[in-house]
């Protein structure tokens, strides 16, 4: 994770709340790309005090083929033709692996699971950000409470105060 990424978990006060958010929160980051999506997930704790964890699969195809194109470009400006250009390839691959990697944190989710109560929900987005104003104009109104979060308190609040914010207030 970079140290420009942001990590939230948002709790809601049933147990399919957050996968519903999380609808929303992928179409801004995957479909519209006005989220800079990096990983998202829901766990619910159930009425036994059991949890589930449901991390999405990370669009990683994308971030492949991007970087073993760069990669391959690159070894054939660089290197000799063919030899560069599959070592170049084979760079680009082993980078986005290496990104592919990062991810929400098993001590992250821990200590989320530990604040929430049977029959609750929370949705775990890691962001590197986007348009901002886009953002909070989409999640506008989708409520839930910041649990935790590793962002300044400023912006925390205004995420929450989005959250909380009446929908209607978006037409």
């Amino acid at each position: 994770m970079s140290t420009d990424s942001h990590l939230w978990a948002i709790g809601y006060n049933d147990v399919g709340r957050a996968d519903e958010v999380r609808e929303e929160i992928k179409r801004l980051g995957w479909d519209e790309h006005a989220l800079l999506l990096v990983d998202i997930a829901v766990v619910v704790r159930h009425a036994d005090g059991s949890f589930t964890f449901n991390q999405e699969p990370f669009p990683a195809t994308y971030n492949i083929l991007a970087c073993t194109a760069v990669g391959f470009l690159a070894g054939l400006v660089v290197a000799a033709p063919l030899g560069g250009a599959a070592i170049g390839a084979l760079l680009g691959t082993a980078g986005s692996v290496a990104t592919s990697a990062v991810g929400i944190r098993d001590d992250f989710v821990g200590e989320v699971e530990a604040l929430m109560k049977p029959g609750t929900s929370a949705l775990f987005v890691l962001d590197d950000e986007g348009d901002m104003d886009a953002i909070l104009y989409q999640i506008r109104g989708l409520g839930g409470t910041v649990l935790k979060t590793n962002v300044d308190v400023e912006r925390a609040k205004l995420i929450q105060s989005t959250l909380a914010a009446s929908a209607e207030t978006k037409r």
